[in-house]
């Protein structure tokens, strides 16, 4: 009997962190059916959407319609982005039973981003997080720009270990370190994660990572080898950080499923199927999407079609 292969579990963020910034509005069934082609190829948990101020981000004003009509709630964990206790009620009133905050790692991040100091966005956060385990709701915190600011430049690591343990104070059953802006190469990932695997544990930790340098693989490889074994990732590649001029967007969700397979770890997902949803999530978008897997993944559906009209 061949042995179990190790799991490592892919988070879907397309839906939210991928879509909340592209120029074209994507409905809320056009949504459901990126969801549904995501669920079809295997996904099982899925960042569906964002309950932050509409006016704010108008891509996720759909998102109390969204969330009761997700697919499949039986066998796949949804999970939505919540800025404060406001997002978090309408969180809950529209059924959502994991919620996540973002705290950036510097001041001026946190200023820039959400007009809060860095002390005032811990303590929100923090109080976001009591509140929704106190309700029986999951909660995740992201530690952002814990790599790099745009602003202040590198970040302590010191400093992302004590966001991450004032997170896990409140509360928090999951910390995710994201280099947001995509500026971390492996070395600083394995130096930082090291650190935050011995303080926490890799099964509380996951991680987030974006291709702005071309070194988003080469990251994600840096933190498994650290342990971790629960990555953020985006259908085609979608995503970015406005303040990451030229950011080429969050790690690919196929470019994540083609390293690990071919490594032999099993993320469960059918790679088939996926490059199905990315052509959705291309249309959808009105661009061309796609990791840096995307040629060799077309030559294989290439190659399969040519295999079926030879028989």
């Amino acid at each position: 009997m061949p042995a179990m292969r190790e799991t490592v579990l892919i988070n879907e963020v397309g839906a939210r962190d991928g879509l909340q910034n592209q120029p074209v509005h994507v409905s809320c069934d056009d949504k459901l059916r990126l969801i549904e082609a995501l669920a079809a190829a295997g996904v099982r948990t899925i960042e569906a959407t964002s309950f932050v101020s509409p006016k704010a981000v108008p891509q996720v004003a759909d998102a109390d319609q969204l969330f009761p009509r997700l697919p499949h709630a039986d066998r796949i964990a949804y999970s939505a982005l919540v800025p404060n206790r406001r997002g978090l009620e309408r969180a809950r009133a529209a059924g959502v039973k994991e919620i996540a905050v973002v705290l950036s790692a510097t001041d001026t991040m946190n200023r820039r981003n959400i007009n809060m100091s860095l002390d005032e966005a811990r303590a929100v956060s923090a109080d976001t997080v009591r509140a929704a385990v106190a309700d029986g709701v999951r909660a995740k915190a992201y530690v952002a720009v814990a790599f790099e600011c745009p602003f202040e430049g590198a970040v302590a690591p010191a400093r992302v270990l004590a966001l991450s343990e004032s997170m896990f104070a409140a509360g928090a059953q999951e910390v995710v370190i994201a280099d947001t802006i995509g500026a971390a190469a492996p070395t600083a990932v394995m130096r930082l994660l090291r650190e935050c695997v011995a303080q926490f544990g890799a099964a509380r930790l996951s991680a987030h990572f974006h291709d702005t340098r071309a070194m988003a693989m080469a990251n994600a490889w840096a933190a498994l080898e650290q342990g971790i074994r629960k990555f953020d990732a985006s259908v085609g590649g979608l995503g970015g950080c406005p303040f990451a001029p030229g950011a080429a967007g969050n790690a690919a969700t196929e470019d994540l499923v083609v390293m690990f397979e071919q490594c032999g770890y099993d993320t469960g997902i059918d790679l088939e199927r996926l490059r199905q949803a990315v052509a959705l999530a291309g249309t959808l978008t009105g661009r061309a999407v796609g990791g840096r897997t995307t040629t060799w993944l077309r030559a294989q559906e290439e190659k399969r079609a040519r295999q079926v009209r030879t028989v």
